[in-house]
């Protein structure tokens, strides 16, 4: 793995800008991929050993996945949305986890660390970097399942949704009233269908002109 500051450096440019959330996520990252003993994870054939769960989409998430090489694309960066600072990193080879949660209290301590820097958010990225990790983060040791529909490499399962047809991978698919059914049939969605005024239009003139045709045969 490479020093932190290149980390750091690369992490900020993928991620459009240099900010305390990156230097939490290169460190978390750091730490995670040290303590379940993978040194190039972001490289055959350590890439396909390991699996990140983040627990938050702020900048963090995104330094943690330029360190790690771990991709929403490759099944192995799992979004749990949590809204917590924390990240789960799991060696799948030997089963070995830990989550790390970044500290709240880590945010007074950079005057202490940092004492230099008026500016908060420059006194924030130098105190983080300077900081124990037994300050910045809390570490614990856990125990993940990882389940076959979870694991990276192929689709391994399929289903159809018997409302829409949609077809669903990856056991994602949600049995409702003894039917299988898709997550937005069975839940709803995020979104709201819009229908384009054009196409109300068009249904309304080819109504009007099926009714003036009906006129003239009758």
């Amino acid at each position: 793995m490479e020093d932190f500051e290149t980390l750091l450096k690369g992490s900020a440019e993928a991620h459009g800008h240099l900010c305390p959330g990156q230097v939490v996520g290169v460190r978390m990252a750091m730490e995670g991929c040290r303590l379940i003993d993978l040194d190039n994870p972001d490289r055959l054939p350590q890439i396909k050993k390991l699996i990140v769960y983040v627990e938050m989409d702020r900048c963090a998430t995104d330094a943690i996945s330029f360190v790690t090489g771990a991709r929403l694309g490759r099944r192995s960066l799992k979004f749990v949305d949590n809204g917590i600072m924390a990240a789960t990193f799991v060696n799948l080879e030997t089963g070995k986890a830990f989550r790390i949660v970044s500290n709240e209290t880590s945010r007074d301590l950079a005057e202490k660390y940092a004492p230099e820097i008026m500016d908060k958010n420059g006194q924030q990225i130098l105190a983080y970097k300077r900081m124990p990790l037994e300050d910045l983060f809390a570490i614990q040791e856990v125990q993940v399942t990882v389940n076959a529909s979870d694991m990276p490499g192929p689709t391994r399962f399929k289903a159809v949704c018997q409302n829409c047809g949609q077809v669903v991978r990856d056991k994602r698919e949600v049995m409702k009233d003894d039917q299988t059914l898709c997550r937005p049939c069975a839940m709803g969605t995020y979104y709201q269908a819009i229908e384009k005024k054009d196409n109300k239009q068009g249904k309304k003139m080819q109504a009007h002109a099926h009714g003036e045709k009906q006129s003239l045969c009758s």
